[in-house]
């Protein structure tokens, strides 16, 4: 596919037409943007890159492309357009590089938000996104590399990820489910980029297999903060003492026999925005807690219980409220009688650890939120449970990904050798002859929309 780069002129009318990727969309479909810029300079990430970050390649393309850079800034013309990539509720995304720094692992995902035909609410959902992501810092959560802020239109530059999206991957696999061990790799990751949001003071609310993408390496990394509201946390460290069985016996000149215990101590940090409530009803339907379809509020409980739905997905393939219609899924989640598991819900004639991840469920899709699991001390509960037993939590990031991520990725890396391969055979009068063809079609293609009267 030819690589589409912005014009060097500030004054910027791009438009293009290019195929959507297979990852992200369930057919082949077309479509377009017409971007039209009076200033291109890029503000990057008031954070930078982080001293633990200092090898990344996209800091190093970044730091790479201001060095070449006239003024010693980063301006809209040093990226170089892919191909659209995907679509959401509030703009659209787009795969691209650094024009002068192709180095491999150096892509990115650009969010464009036309500020002129969304709602303000959309608006205010595109701000609280733009928020979060220039605050986290968590290997299983989005770098916000820069913050563009020019004429109608919001861009963020942000990791791409190459696996796709975990809801495609799961429709490839035997019965539209993840074996139990590939579950609790998947869940595990999320409980701690969830742990991590939280102690920031950042409830989700749109947890669902969409949004967890796959990152080059396999490990996952969640997208999408538009629907988060944020809420004071006061961290604590508790500290629990745990007598061991076996005592030591001692004899003392002073006080004779004398019998020592052996005590534990075991501290544990737990922040978590128990104070959290909001009366907004978003979300995804079949995800949403009772008592955010209530619409009598919610808090924190609301990302648990959508925690639960997602483990349930992974396993099962469907999620567990699920109706007819949307209003049926809707009145079986409001429901007042308690979750229980279909008799069709079978993973595996004795595969080892079904029976922890149906208890974690059970206890994570209670709905009353004074008893759901998690609710009280977050994460720190969860990570108790028997069904992550084994999982040593500082070294998640360590952990090999499943076989089903692994085979994804290969194929991935396959076709994009075979495509490289094929590009490079093309004669390079031909590809710069076809280059400035399109280009002079896309500026036709942005005069015919302003023609017909289409709002940009």
């Amino acid at each position: 596919m030819d690589e589409i780069i912005f014009p060097s002129d500030t004054d910027l009318d791009l438009s293009f037409t290019s195929s959507t990727d297979r990852t992200f969309t369930s057919s082949s479909a077309r479509s377009s943007l017409t971007l039209s810029f009076n200033e291109s300079r890029l503000s990057t990430s008031t954070s930078g890159a982080r001293p633990h970050q200092k090898t990344d390649p996209h800091w190093s393309a970044i730091n790479a492309a201001i060095n070449l850079s006239s003024d010693g800034s980063l301006h809209l013309r040093h990226l170089k357009l892919i191909r659209h990539i995907g679509s959401g509720n509030l703009g659209r995304v787009f795969l691209c590089r650094l024009k002068d720094y192709d180095a491999a692992g150096a892509d990115f995902a650009l969010k464009v938000v036309d500020r002129d035909i969304i709602t303000t609410k959309k608006l205010s959902h595109f701000q609280m996104e733009a928020q979060v992501l220039s605050t986290v810092d968590h290997p299983f959560l989005p770098t916000l590399y820069a913050h563009l802020e020019v004429g109608h239109y919001s861009c963020l530059l942000m990791d791409y990820c190459s696996g796709g999206d975990l809801h495609a991957l799961l429709r490839k696999q035997p019965e539209n489910r993840f074996r139990v061990n590939a579950v609790r790799f998947f869940a595990a990751e999320v409980l701690v980029a969830l742990e991590y949001l939280h102690a920031m003071g950042v409830v989700y609310r749109d947890l669902k297999p969409e949004n967890v993408l796959i990152r080059e390496d396999g490990h996952v990394m969640l997208s999408d903060f538009d629907l988060c509201f944020k809420a004071d946390v006061v961290p604590t460290i508790k500290t629990k003492l745990k007598r061991k069985k076996n005592s030591r016996y001692g004899y003392s000149c002073l006080r004779g026999w004398t019998t020592e215990e052996e005590v534990d101590v075991t501290r544990e940090f737990v922040a978590e925005p128990t104070a959290a409530f909001s009366n907004s009803c978003v979300g995804t339907h079949e995800y949403l807690a009772p008592e955010l379809v209530s619409g009598n509020g919610h808090g924190n409980g609301v990302d648990w219980w959508a925690f639960g739905v997602f483990v349930y997905e992974l396993l099962y393939g469907r999620t567990p409220f699920k109706g007819v219609t949307k209003e049926a899924t809707l009145r079986n989640i409001a429901s007042s009688r308690s979750f229980r598991f279909p008799d069709c819900d079978v993973v595996g004639v004795g595969e080892k650890g079904e029976e922890e991840a149906r208890d974690l469920i059970q206890r994570l899709l209670v709905k009353d939120p004074r008893r759901r699991l998690g609710c009280a001390r977050g994460a720190t509960d969860i990570k108790k449970h028997p069904f992550f037993h084994g999982i040593k939590w500082p070294l998640i990031r360590t952990y090999r990904p499943p076989e089903e991520v692994r085979d994804l990725l290969e194929l991935r890396r396959k076709s994009t050798v075979v495509n490289h391969h094929m590009s490079s055979r093309v004669p390079a009068t031909s590809s710069s002859s076809s280059s400035r063809k399109r280009r002079w079609s896309w500026k036709g293609f942005g005069v015919l929309r302003r023609r017909r009267g289409v709002r940009r």
